[in-house]
């Protein structure tokens, strides 16, 4: 069984950065598509950041130049830099991969907290 899990969210001020970190677990074998996405009280999810096993990149354009995704294996981070208080959220992460046992699906992480607030 594949789990998320995801660390790095807080408080922080405007300005400001933070890392979020999401590692799979479990048995987990192959990977084609990484993603962080988020939601605000009353929004929808939003995609923020992704990249796909083809080392293609994408990122939503309230956050060019301000955040960076990278990866280890079975590993995905989001570095924010610059960070507004528009970006206050739950932030998700979202892996695509397949296992032994199962084809490929997608796998959500719990959520993890931003806040942008002085």
């Amino acid at each position: 069984q594949v789990q998320l899990v995801e660390s790095g969210g807080g408080l922080v001020q405007p300005g400001g950065s933070l890392r979020l970190s999401c590692a799979a677990t479990g048995s987990i074998v192959s990977i084609n598509y990484k993603g962080w996405y988020r939601q605000a009280p009353g929004k929808q999810r939003e995609l923020v950041a992704a990249v796909t096993s083809g080392g293609r990149l994408n990122y939503a354009d309230s956050v060019k130049g301000r955040f960076t995704i990278s990866n280890a294996p079975n590993t995905v981070y989001l570095q924010m830099n610059s960070l507004k208080s528009e970006d206050t959220a739950v932030y998700f992460c979202k892996i695509v991969g397949s296992t032994r046992d199962a084809a490929s699906r997608e796998y959500w992480g719990q959520g993890t907290q931003v806040t942008v607030s002085s």
